[in-house]
């Protein structure tokens, strides 16, 4: 018989029976887990141990992948090179430029019978001339060419990206698994079938499992189930839990039953991959009978008819025992509104601007060709009186090429690429200073941020906690007691309660390095309480092996609400309850104390009152946290004072009576020092026009101390300081209900809100983002660490999760993940935030010059002359300096401290400012005067043959050549001067610590000596002598200097109408990214003005396509799965309006997780999931944009 590591290689269970148990809950559940013989059985035939779990060998892990599957569900396979590159080819004007290309090659080649009158006519190519026709189409082909790859691989590079980046957050994405007898941290990736798991509050579970112990468990079941209760989940009744679901309370330990593609999750995603892969076209068909039935429903409604079917419930088959139900509490639903998050203001002006360019390119590229056609038709045929030929195309080719290529240049579609490079660039910089970016565009509106709502511990402190001061039988400790001062009973009854009444995932490791402090794992304030019992010089590992989880009677778990946690244990043939928490709250359930020498007295109100002012407050003030720890017999026989005759087990739900008339045992005071960077930091904050606001759950006393210390508040300030009852009495009205105008009373001057919870976090957030008090809205940032933050974080522009600290349900409703939770990497997120926006704005000032110079030369070239002086290929060549190698050069600056001295911008704040427009107008003056100077004038000032009315096809000319080199070096040493854009004089500061700027600098001016030297006819460009090319390099290095003369005239002198997008954009601009928008249909797009170059990437690459549809998931994205219920609604419609159930288990999947798209967000996107077909809008059902896209690869 085949072995593994000494045990049988057959599993006493099979893949499949896991699977059908798994599809099962309840009593239905229970009854399945004991035909198995129980979940001691089960553990025992797989293999594994429900204390110690897994032996943890490689053979054995290895084995049980291969049998049950592993923990990953395989991505769909990224695009190759040569499917961007044919994207990249569907470009409208790249297909005009190459059809025109290909007719100008063909005529080349095309000889048309030739009369003998034709001879002498001028326009007759001579034979040496033919010979060089066929160039400028091969070289336009070419430079198309260029154009793609360089697309295509900018967009590879992109993806490749991404994925790195995905990937890495799912390595870091690890989970508490038991193997032989330790608790190890495993990357998700990992968990086999047969892993013990710990389960705690907070955690998003990896896989499928079985409850084998379990503590006032919880379970937030949304994201499967659609239903926003919360789940009580127990060995008894309800064993099953499932992955992608999130722990909202208690902790546990489950046995892991299913994995990857074979968890209830994987199952869908893998149904719904490769659904929409096999139903593509059936689906583009249904969205057709769609429409066509919202036709008929609309004439129904207008006459009138429109009752409608009362919707079925999709989710009924998940039926469990009421009693297992939880209302979820309040401060998880702050408020029923959806909330989209606003497109990001940088994105949708750009892309205004980038119609109106395109609009504007579009116009003279067509006034171009329509008047070059006229004047080679009025000169050919009306005044010199010609026949038509069809050589005469040729001509009309040409002319077309040259409009075509005014476009080329006159659309920014460089524009999009320095956007993805920019934000690229600073994503992957921002993972050096701890700033991991889920979500691209809070990168830059972090740049734009005016107001930080952040925790206070381990984001503002140390998050290292220790206790420094303790009060026990009435003496006040400064330093660690001796163990032997305390009275017997109450030091071990204090050390008891310590130890059990704390999570066991928290506990005291030794310090890698030998001289460092101990490590602290799990919950810091209760490792500072462990370290505390380690202080006292005994043993917490040895009451937890007496006490061990299994036996616990009852646990009130730690949350927001409670602010304390309890712990019931069999004592004596009765129970005995530990609790510890905030000591306010905590004394105020107690009856009894300890005084002198362990004497049991009753907790007076007077000592209540004396305790706090003497004990708690002196220690709030010196900035410690307070704990108390206190406990309650419940006792068979005879009740002391302090305890509780029981006869019967009492109602432990009744917790209010049960967590009351405690004893108290002791008090202390934990320090979490300050980080030693956060007071610079913060500093450095209020220079660059930030407030920042703590909002914590500590006292108002140890709150006000950290403040003053890290600088938020000065002694001297006028601020308030209020406590979370305090700041609800003052925004709500009689009814309860909060009032905006009451809010914004408080929160301008508001700077500490202690003692607050997850609402009042969420509350605060909200009404800043929605108040009018001033003319610019405020753009909030939020740090967030625990489950209860995800509203706030979520609500706010920008959201912090903790990397260390935060759970993963934090995590998932964040934008930004600092992964050494430090106030101080948040100063870093604005820095760069300011960076891609100047960036951008370098960019923009660069391109739109080159735009206007080129649009305008070539438009009045056409005029004046019947040519452009610029020719299609050396345009094609200027586009891509301008485009692709400037938006590189430009948009990977370093950010500098300097950007942290000024204001942020704001939303209303101009796109291009006064300084940028005086720059771009003045450099174009300047560019167009030396330009048309040398193009009328230049022959006879060079003493050159002037190339003005040459024939098509004839020698290119050493004067157009001047004009286009002369060009291409102003373009170069503007590219210099557009690293300012504020009106700093020296444009050379900070050149060379940028490699890639000079790189490509020097790159693009060797390019264009060979270009020039060598290019020949393909590059219609003749050799230019020594001199010729001094004088190009003596106007190009002039736009320096006349960029210091522009600098001297003075802004303010500007008007204000010169500047560009001032005020909010137009919402109609802000397109909607993945998050489906039910008006999009009605709203033009930038992708359906199709004439315009780039449009369609610009659509894609700005606005969120593919930036967004890439949310970096920890480790599902909302995205995906907002776009799987899109296709389970299209599967539903489809299987039910064919009547006939074509693939059964398949519409069964689907059916039973039609709400899938709840997943995470409080602004459900699944309104529709039961609503009849009648009421399905064709947009509901827009599928075909997500075949391209993988609905698996976000999976764990």
């Amino acid at each position: 018989m085949a072995t593994v590591e000494g045990r049988p290689a057959q599993y006493g269970v099979t893949l499949r029976q896991l699977r059908e148990l798994m599809e099962t809950r309840g009593a239905e559940g229970l009854a399945k887990i004991n035909a198995l013989g129980g979940p001691q059985d089960l553990c025992k035939k797989l293999y594994t141990s429900p204390t110690d779990g897994l032996s943890g060998s490689k053979a054995d892990l290895q084995h049980r992948r291969e049998v049950f599957g592993s923990n990953l569900i395989p991505p769909k396979p990224p695009k190759t090179f040569l499917t961007l590159v044919w994207e990249a080819l569907q470009d409208v004007t790249l297909i005009i430029l190459e059809v025109a290309a290909v007719v100008s090659l063909g005529l080349s080649f095309y000889k048309p019978s030739e009369d003998e009158s034709d001879i002498d006519d001028p326009g007759h190519l001579d034979e040496e001339e033919g010979h060089y026709q066929w160039i400028e189409g091969l070289a336009i082909l070419i430079s198309v060419i260029v154009v793609v790859i360089v697309t295509a691989f900018n967009d590879y590079t992109k993806e490749r990206q991404f994925r790195g980046l995905q990937s890495r957050i799912e390595g870091e994405h690890k989970f508490a698994v038991i193997r032989s007898g330790e608790v190890n941290q495993v990357p998700i990736s990992e968990i086999v079938v047969g892993d013990i798991c710990q389960i705690k509050y907070g955690d998003l579970l990896p896989a499928d499992g079985l409850l084998l112990q379990s503590n006032d468990l919880k379970i937030d079941e949304s994201s499967l189930t659609g239903e926003s209760d919360h789940v009580k989940k127990g060995e008894s009744f309800d064993p099953m839990v499932l992955s992608g679901t999130h722990v909202m309370e208690g902790s546990g330990k489950m046995l892991v039953t299913a994995v990857g593609v074979n968890s209830q999750a994987g199952i869908i995603f893998t149904l719904l991959g490769a659904a929409v892969d096999k139903q593509e076209k059936e689906i583009k068909q249904m969205k057709k009978e769609a429409k066509k039935q919202q036709r008929k429903s609309q004439r129904k409604s207008i006459t009138g008819d429109d009752d409608l079917p009362a919707s079925g419930n999709s989710h009924g088959n998940h039926a469990r025992p009421d009693d297992n139900h939880v209302p979820a509490p309040a401060a998880d639903k702050p408020a029923p509104e959806s909330h989209k998050k606003e497109k990001s203001v940088l994105q949708a002006k750009l892309t205004k601007l980038a119609i109106q360019i395109g609009y504007a390119g579009s116009t003279i590229a067509v006034l171009t060709v329509i008047i070059l056609v006229i004047q080679f038709c009025v000169q050919t045929f009306a005044l010199e009186k010609k026949e038509w030929k069809a050589t005469y195309i040729n001509n009309l080719v040409k002319h077309l090429i040259i409009g075509v290529t005014v476009l080329v240049v006159a659309v920014p579609e460089g524009l999009p690429l320095a956007v993805t490079l920019s934000l690229a660039y600073s994503v992957k910089k921002m993972m050096k200073d701890n700033n991991l970016v889920r979500h691209l565009d809070a990168c830059e509106t972090m740049g734009n941020a005016t107001a930080i709502c952040s925790d206070k511990t381990g984001t503002l402190t140390t998050n290292r906690m220790t206790v420094v001061q303790s009060y026990i039988c009435e003496r006040l400790c400064k330093v660690t007691p001796n163990y032997r001062d305390i009275p017997q009973e109450v030091a071990e009854t204090m050390i008891e309660g310590i130890a059990v009444n704390s999570a066991f995932t928290s506990r005291i490791m030794p310090s890698q390095d030998p001289t460092g402090p101990p490590m602290q794992v799990g919950n810091k304030t209760e490792c500072a309480l462990l370290g505390f019992v380690v202080a006292l010089g005994q043993s917490y590992e040895a009451v937890r092996e007496r006490h061990t989880e299994e036996s616990f009677t009852r646990v009130y778990t730690f949350n927001s609400v409670r602010k304390s946690m309890s712990t019931v244990i069999p004592y004596k043939g009765g129970y005995r309850l530990y609790t510890k928490g905030a000591s306010e709250i905590v004394l105020k359930k107690c009856a009894f104390v300890y005084g002198h020498e362990g004497r049991l007295e009753k907790f007076t109100r007077d000592m209540q009152d004396r305790l706090v002012k003497q004990v708690i407050e002196p220690m709030a003030c010196d900035g410690l946290r307070t704990i108390s720890v206190a406990y309650r017999d419940f006792v068979p026989g005879k009740a002391d004072i302090n305890q509780v005759h029981i006869d019967q087990e009492p109602n432990w739900d009744d917790e209010d009576n049960i967590v009351n008339n405690l004893t108290c045992l002791c008090v202390v005071g934990i320090e979490d020092p300050v980080r030693p960077e956060v007071p610079e930091a913060i500093k450095k904050c209020q220079k660059a026009g930030i407030t920042v606001r703590m909002v914590t759950g500590d006292n108002v006393n140890t709150a006000r101390s950290i403040a003053v210390k890290c600088g938020i508040l000065k002694p001297t300030d006028d601020f308030l300081i209020l406590e979370g009852k305090e700041f609800n009495k003052r925004i709500r009205d009689a009814n309860g209900e909060v009032q905006q105008h009451l809010l914004d009373r408080v929160w301008p001057k508001l700077r500490v809100l202690a003692r607050s919870s997850p609402t009042d976090k969420y509350t605060l957030v909200k009404g800043m983002i929605e108040s009018k008090a001033f003319d610019k809205r405020e753009v909030v940032a939020v740090t967030g660490d625990g489950t209860n933050d995800g509203p706030a974080l979520k609500k706010a522009d920008v959201g912090f999760a903790m990397g260390i600290a935060g759970t993963d349900v934090a995590k998932e409703a964040s934008d930004i993940i600092l992964t050494d939770d430090n106030f101080s990497s948040i100063v870093k997120a604005v820095m760069w935030g300011r960076n891609v926006y100047d960036s951008i704005a370098k960019f923009l000032q660069f391109q739109l010059t080159v735009n206007v110079v080129a649009v305008i030369v070539a438009f009045i070239g056409a005029c004046a002359i019947q040519d452009s002086p610029l020719k299609a290929v050396q345009m094609l060549w200027v586009n891509l300096i301008m485009d692709t190698l400037a938006s590189l050069a430009l948009a990977t600056e370093m950010p500098t401290p300097d950007l942290l001295q000024r204001k942020p911008y704001g939303r209303t704040k101009p796109l291009i400012s006064r300084t940028m427009m005086k720059n771009i107008l003045g450099q174009a003056i300047y560019q167009l005067f030396i330009i048309f100077m040398l193009l009328f004038v230049g022959d006879k000032m060079l003493n050159i043959p002037s190339g003005r009315g040459q024939q098509l096809s004839s020698e290119p000319s050493q004067h157009f050549t001047i004009i286009f080199n002369t060009f291409v070096m102003m373009t170069l040493f503007n590219e210099i001067n557009a690293r300012k854009i504020h009106g700093q004089r020296n444009v050379f500061q900070g050149l060379f610590t940028n490699p890639i700027f000079y790189s490509i600098w020097i790159g693009t001016a060797f390019s264009q000596v060979i270009i020039i030297q060598f290019g020949g006819m393909a590059f219609s460009t003749a050799a230019l002598t020594i001199d010729q090319w001094l004088w190009c390099l003596f106007f190009g290095a002039g736009t320096l200097v006349w960029g210091q003369l522009v600098t001297t005239v003075p802004t303010r002198k500007i008007p204000k109408k010169l500047s560009w997008g001032r005020g909010q954009p137009d919402p109609e601009t802000i397109q909607p990214g993945p998050d489906y928008d039910a008006d999009l249909d009605k709203k033009p797009r930038a992708g359906q003005i199709l004439w315009i170059r780039g449009l369609t990437r610009l659509q894609t690459q700005v606005i969120g396509g593919e930036l967004q549809e890439r949310l970096i998931p920890v480790p599902y994205s909302k995205t995906s799965t907002d776009q799987a219920i899109r296709v389970v609604n299209a599967f539903r419609q489809g299987l039910d309006s064919r009547g006939s159930l074509a693939d059964a288990a398949l519409a069964e999947a689907l059916r039973k997780q039609t709400a899938l798209s709840k997943r995470y967000s409080h602004s459900s996107s699944v309104e529709y999931a039961d609503a009849p077909r009648e009421q399905l809008a064709p947009h509901d059902l827009d599928v075909e944009r997500l075949s391209s896209h993988s609905h698996t690869e976000t999976a764990v």
